[in-house]
């Protein structure tokens, strides 16, 4: 490799060297300071509080980060002083026009309406991307986002860190592998949502704190008065700026149904719950039932979502043990697998036990470095991360689907080609935002 390699045109053409592959070589380098010399990624990091802090250190564990960017002028004083280099922005469009040819990539956990627009601001500018779950608020930004990032050619992430965990992987290949049976039902729940829903706006008027850019917080939202209803944890409970109880954990706990039996585009969908009160937050409670087809060699299969204290009949939880607050149950043919906890890596069981003491399978699906570092990789020219967007927008749309059902109580016939409901069309103006502020847009750049 020549020396005067840049970094940038290392991230670049690396692919072309041959990049360090999940289970294969390394490269070689003359010295420890070369390696790290060229193979340097630099970060921008959107949304640093919270999990965003979570993401940022991942971002230096794996390369250099170069902007920091948050709302909370504290938390971003508080993330400075372990990357005292950075550059410090509130706006990320600011921080994406100034650091643009200094970052090659950026992470972005910032509340759910805020992920489209900044991850395609960023993409469109060739930035790699990462963002957190549930990747977007709406189904119509689900698929910009995949387009946007296979025009772009980009290595791309979804922050589903389950992913990764070596038991959702092997619950994958053996369900692909029959050794359930054909899988007739899916059943997942949750003990969210654990912050307020199912109420009306705030009506009592309050001042914005001095480290709060109430502005650039509401972003694509339409303005409205600041509450500490809304921040710093609650948005996922309101409708213009989070995905309730659904986006907060289905793409971490359908991840693995999903993955295994490929469950996307759903023929139905129908939502069991008060509604979503006074169009300003997102149910109490809940249940919801996708119906998908026949899909390539997989059979007609339901798949049912529960939240706020709703579980699966009791036919069905009597047969398990040790129940977690979260988990999944896959119904087949020959037996059940219970995939316990929220991320798909706690326990897998199979029902009934004695049955399948001797399980035999082709273990297809590669074992993971860890999910940030899938996404690094790939952005040197490995293979892709296993959430990329073209895999988790298809995850997320499915999740997302459900919130389209929680408007109505009634039976969604829904036409996944054109992306609109065929039996309710009110519904369909609900796909995607109705009115994105200027400036924060899904088609600006």
């Amino acid at each position: 490799m020549n020396h005067e390699t840049t970094r940038r045109d290392f991230v670049k053409t690396s692919a072309a060297a041959g990049a360090t592959w999940w289970m294969g070589s390394q490269f070689g380098y003359s010295t420890e300071k070369e390696r790290f010399k060229i193979e340097q990624i630099n970060f921008g990091c959107i949304g640093v509080g919270g999990k965003g802090s979570c993401d940022t250190d991942s971002a230096g564990r794996n390369g250099n980060v170069v902007a920091l960017c948050d709302i909370d002028s504290n938390r971003l004083k508080q993330k400075a002083k372990k990357y005292p280099q950075a550059k410090k922005f509130a706006d990320y469009r600011k921080m994406l026009e100034e650091m643009g040819d200094k970052i090659d990539a950026v992470t972005v956990t910032t509340p759910d309406h805020s992920h489209a627009p900044a991850s395609l601001r960023a993409m469109r500018l060739g930035k790699h991307c990462f963002t957190q779950k549930p990747l977007t608020w709406s189904v119509e930004e689900a698929r910009m986002m995949r387009k946007v990032a296979k025009e772009k050619k980009l290595a791309t992430q979804m922050g589903n860190q389950g992913t990764s965990e070596r038991l959702l992987r092997e619950a994958v290949d053996m369900i692909r592998a029959g050794v359930i049976g054909d899988v007739t039902e899916v059943h997942v729940w949750t003990n969210r949502p654990i912050w307020p829903q199912g109420t009306g706006r705030p009506t009592k008027e309050e001042k914005i704190p001095a480290n709060v850019n109430w502005d650039l917080f509401l972003g694509p939202a339409q303005y409205r008065p600041y509450s500490s209803d809304y921040t710093p944890f609650k948005w996922r409970g309101w409708v213009d700026y989070g995905t309730g109880a659904l986006g907060d954990m289905g793409c971490h706990i359908m991840n693995l149904p999903v993955m295994a039996l490929n469950l996307y585009d759903p023929v139905a969908i129908q939502g069991t719950s008060a509604g979503i009160f006074q169009n300003e937050t997102y149910p109490k409670n809940s249940v919801v039932k996708y119906e998908f087809p026949k899909r390539a060699s997989f059979v007609p299969c339901t798949m049912t979502w529960y939240d706020g204290g709703n579980k699966p009949p009791v036919k069905l939880m009597s047969q398990l043990s040790n129940v977690t607050r979260g988990g999944s149950l896959m119904v087949g043919t020959k037996g059940m697998l219970f995939s316990a906890g929220d991320y798909g890596g706690q326990r897998n069981d199979f029902i009934p036990a004695e049955k399948f003491k001797k399980v035999e399978y082709e273990k297809k699906l590669p074992r993971s470095p860890g999910h940030f570092k899938e996404y690094a990789i790939a952005i040197k020219g490995g293979p892709a991360a296993m959430s990329n967007f073209d895999y988790s927008s298809r995850l997320a749309e499915t999740v997302i689907l459900g919130n389209l059902a929680l408007r109505t109580n009634e039976r969604i016939e829904w036409d996944a080609k054109k992306g609109k409901s065929k039996n309710m069309p009110v519904l369909n103006k609900f796909v995607a935002r109705q009115h994105y502020r200027d400036g924060f847009g899904i088609q600006d750049t």
